[in-house]
């Protein structure tokens, strides 16, 4: 009896080790041909304008397998809403104050970037060898300046996982985005919370939670301030393989908030492309570029913690 209790156990422990673990795939013509049929078929929000967004895809640090298919998730809820244009690129020079003029909002897709240094635009422009270092260090932080200034004065930011990493050293990034990536512990199965099931940008999760799998990642410089209106949230005391202490029970894993006249919308999960066969995750990203777009209004003001 006891044999065949432990060999259940470890049925059960092997299952769960495998599901936490999700293998990557290449881009593939069959998985866009199921990110279309699940994807929302209109926008629930009328757009003010024809929207173009750049979509800024170059990572300089760890590559996160599910790039090409944040790529290929925000050219499908473009093309199949008719929302937004979706123009994507590698290229750091589209942050050059003539360039973002061309875009309504700039999406910015797991743009890792090595560490410890932690800043992407440098780690491309040392390449340049056409530059001395004092002028690479010069045009970075230009560069970085010019996307801070464009979302100050108006323009839509909605930062994809990773891509909180992008200037993850620089405290003007880390107050515009609402944080700074500080670790996470091991991928693992996460349960994701509705922080108000009445708030209209979740409305694609239907007042439920719902579980993935994830790196659940926590956060530090500006996000202690939290200085943003909280939209999912999961319960750090349910993690497994923390490398060191969680100062809090509840951390935030997206969120919206005003930037001057701005707005930005970050969104944690996912890390892996199995999370938008789900269609509510594909709606809420939909929502999430309508409000950072400025067609879908809604209590955006810094929550009473």
């Amino acid at each position: 009896m006891y044999k065949k209790i432990f060999i259940a156990i470890s049925i059960i422990l092997s299952c769960s080790t495998v599901k936490a673990q999700l293998v990557g795939f290449a881009l593939t013509d069959e998985w866009v041909q199921k990110i279309e049929k699940l994807a929302p078929t209109k926008a629930d929000f009328q757009p003010k304008k024809h929207h173009k967004v750049l979509v800024f895809s170059l990572f300089t640090g760890y590559d996160h397998w599910v790039v090409p298919h944040v790529n290929t998730v925000m050219k499908v809820l473009a093309e199949k809403t008719g929302a937004f244009e979706v123009e994507i690129s590698n290229d750091i020079y589209k942050f050059e104050k003539k360039s973002l003029k061309d875009y309504d909002a700039v999406v910015l897709n797991n743009n890792c970037s090595v560490g410890p240094r932690r800043d992407l635009l440098l780690d491309v422009l040392d390449k340049d060898n056409s530059m001395a270092d004092d002028q690479r260090k010069k045009k970075a932080t230009e560069l970085e300046s010019n996307l801070i200034e464009y979302v100050k004065k108006g323009g839509g930011l909605m930062v994809v996982h990773g891509a909180i990493v992008m200037q993850n050293n620089s405290m003007a990034f880390s107050e515009m985005v609402g944080g700074s990536f500080d670790y996470h512990p091991a991928m693992q199965e996460i349960t994701v919370e509705l922080c108000d099931p009445n708030h209209p940008l979740v409305k694609a999760f239907g007042g439920k939670s719902f579980v993935h799998i994830d790196e659940p990642y926590l956060f530090n410089n500006a996000y202690t301030q939290k200085n943003f209106r909280p939209l999912l949230y999961m319960d750090t005391s349910k993690l497994t393989k923390k490398t060191k202490e969680i100062d809090e029970k509840i951390k935030y894993v997206s969120w919206i908030k005003k930037y001057g006249k701005g707005r930005v919308f970050y969104v944690s999960p996912s890390h892996n492309a199995q999370s938008f066969e789900d269609g509510r995750l594909l709606k809420y990203y939909l929502d999430g570029a309508q409000y950072v777009l400025g067609d879908l209004k809604c209590d955006d003001s810094p929550a009473k913690f």
